[in-house]
């Protein structure tokens, strides 16, 4: 039973609750003319069948109307009481308070991640997002593997079919920086890619594919990214094999590996406005961080490997920068 049958379930045990003590005061009040006080005490010992002697003698219209209550209330009364306990202290109240409170984090969330499925792919990619303290949300339709989330940002989850745009909506999609989705059929995958690019034109959308021809059907949808884990997977076992040294140091470097380690990209945009339109020379990232600049992206979308010193750096372009954390930071710190 979902979470709004349940919440809906117990208005309607208050909504019982409440008529029954209406009818049973203006009963009281009209036919005994008793005080509203009188008339609430009566009907709560009444329909309570406490056995506590009544505030005033009964009429005969009065004891009709108290037999009356006492049938057609006792086992509703009753039965709503028990229900009402229950969801207080068993257990169904901690769960809507923590349905909100969770929804209402997620609410907060700027520019974070939203991770669709949670099996190995989704795992691996939470990981290394935990790994550079990026906030993430994780959408998961399995309540099974719900309840075995445990990572730093555990408190961020919704538990819905990633499909549909509520859940999307619900993860925060359109206040997102990016989306993966890790879900092992393609069509699945296509849906959402889809849907997240309908909700959020800016986001960054990265899909795994399984099937040949998945990956351009995928990018056509909004996609800007298609990982194929299994092609992918092999090639890097084969790449290990003619040279494993390269390879780890490559795992290493973009956060396979150790934790001090970042590989990071610093756009134009986030430049502060005197290193705009500037050399790579008159930014003194060595000299200044002891950082390295090891590539550049133009504006025209080519990369450029160990890019001189006179390289300009202009409207949307990037440079990708290899350092320690504290190295990245203190850049950051000096040029954005």
């Amino acid at each position: 039973m979902s979470f709004f049958t349940h919440f809906r379930k117990l208005y309607i045990l208050l909504a019982m609750v409440i008529l029954i003590v209406c009818i049973g005061v203006v009963g009281f009040s009209v036919i005994e003319h008793y005080s509203f006080l009188d008339a609430f005490y009566m009907t709560i010992i009444t329909v309570a069948t406490v056995g506590f002697q009544e505030v005033h003698p009964l009429s005969d219209p009065g004891k009709l109307f108290t037999a009356f209550l006492i049938i057609t209330s006792f086992g509703t009364f009753a039965f709503a009481i028990t229900s009402i306990s229950k969801y207080l202290v068993g257990g169904e109240f901690n769960k809507y308070y923590n349905y909100f409170k969770v929804n209402a984090a997620i609410q907060k969330l700027e520019n974070h991640v939203v991770i669709c499925g949670y099996g190995r792919n989704g795992k691996q990619a939470a990981h290394v997002l935990k790994k550079h303290k990026t906030r993430f949300v994780v959408i998961e339709k399995k309540s099974e593997i719900i309840t075995t989330i445990n990572h730093a940002y555990a408190d961020l989850q919704v538990e819905g079919d990633a499909t549909q745009d509520e859940t999307l909506i619900k993860a925060g999609i359109i206040k997102a920086k990016a989306l993966i989705t890790t879900l092992p059929f393609d069509a699945d995958n296509l849906f959402i890619v889809m849907s997240a690019r309908a909700l959020n034109p800016n986001l960054v959308i990265i899909s795994r594919a399984s099937e040949d021809n998945s990956d351009k059907k995928l990018k056509r949808a909004g996609a800007d990214n298609v990982i194929m884990p299994d092609k992918l997977g092999g090639g890097h076992m084969a790449s290990l094999v003619m040279k494993p040294d390269v390879m780890e140091f490559i795992d290493y470097i973009t956060g396979q590996g150790g934790d001090n380690i970042r590989l990071e990209e610093i756009t134009f945009a986030t430049l502060k406005p005197e290193f705009q339109n500037r050399t790579i020379r008159d930014l003194e990232v060595r000299n200044k961080s002891g950082a390295n600049i090891i590539g550049f992206k133009t504006s025209q979308s080519e990369y450029i490997i160990n890019p001189s010193a006179d390289t300009k750096i202009i409207p949307d372009a990037k440079l990708f920068v290899l350092g320690t954390a504290e190295q990245i930071s203190k850049l950051r710190d000096l040029l954005a």
